[in-house]
């Protein structure tokens, strides 16, 4: 049975990880694609063993501001079709989006936004969201076999951070927040880590000023979600928690292929 592994992760910056055996982690992991987000590079900052790696198609897109954000596509088949962005200015600006067409499904690669830092950045993140279900919903409604993932900025339940109830009043577990993501499920995705695994200390992200993953004090704020349609062709959701080099942790699926 061959299946097609997708991997997710936020780097933390490119250029740093790169210094941290990035290229050689990947060369040895060989996912079929690989979604990068908070690359923070434009292309002619692309480390030159990245640019180098035959064995991978490579998109980025990238912020308007420089060293901020940014997502990234690494893929061992060229993709159909690449986009960038939603179409919607305020937040292309930002380089969040990777969206690449495939035979069999459509790849979200997405960074979504941080709303921790001012109320205005909490609206932006929460219109960023309704943007996003609003563009993905018509693509699913006509067929299209979505695979969404990235950094989500939000833990969805109580077992998805290690503090839950000291962290109710702050951005990335607020009830807004949260209920974007049962909504996106009641729309017809599914959380595929949770389809395979319901145990607790299951994280993602890790504060590195608190040397939090020395004792697992987590969020599991990294998804992959994919359309109902998809359910039956996934085979594993899991997370690489013992990969380093970011304050995240790659994460990943293995859909059956046709």
């Amino acid at each position: 049975m061959k299946t097609i592994q997708i991997l997710s992760w936020n780097v933390n910056g490119l250029r740093a990880i790169c210094r941290k055996g990035f290229v050689d982690w990947l060369q040895k992991t060989q996912p079929d694609i690989l979604c990068v987000q908070e690359s923070r590079v434009t292309i002619d900052q692309v480390p030159k063993e990245v640019q180098e790696l035959d064995n991978y198609h490579i998109y980025l897109t990238t912020a308007e501001k420089k060293g901020y954000s940014g997502v990234m596509l690494f893929s061992k088949v060229e993709p159909e079709k690449v986009e960038y962005g939603m179409g919607v200015e305020k937040f292309d600006v930002e380089g969040r989006v990777i969206i690449a067409e495939y035979k069999d499904f459509t790849i979200f690669n997405v960074y979504f936004p941080n709303g921790k830092s001012s109320p205005e950045r909490l609206e932006y993140k929460m219109n960023f969201y309704e943007a996003f279900l609003k563009y993905v919903n018509k693509l699913k409604d006509k067929g299209t076999n979505l695979v969404i993932c990235g950094d989500v900025n939000t833990a969805h339940k109580e077992i998805d951070l290690a503090h839950p109830k000291e962290n109710e009043m702050y951005s990335g577990f607020l009830p807004i927040e949260r209920e974007w993501i049962d909504k996106l499920l009641d729309h017809g995705y599914i959380d595929t880590f949770r389809q395979f695994n319901q145990d607790p200390d299951n994280y993602s992200w890790w504060d590195y000023k608190t040397r939090a993953r020395e004792r697992n004090v987590g969020w599991r704020i990294d998804y992959f979600f994919v359309s109902n349609s998809l359910k039956k062709k996934l085979k594993s959701g899991f997370i690489m928690s013992e990969v380093m080099g970011s304050d995240h942790c790659p994460i990943g699926i293995e859909l059956i292929a046709d």
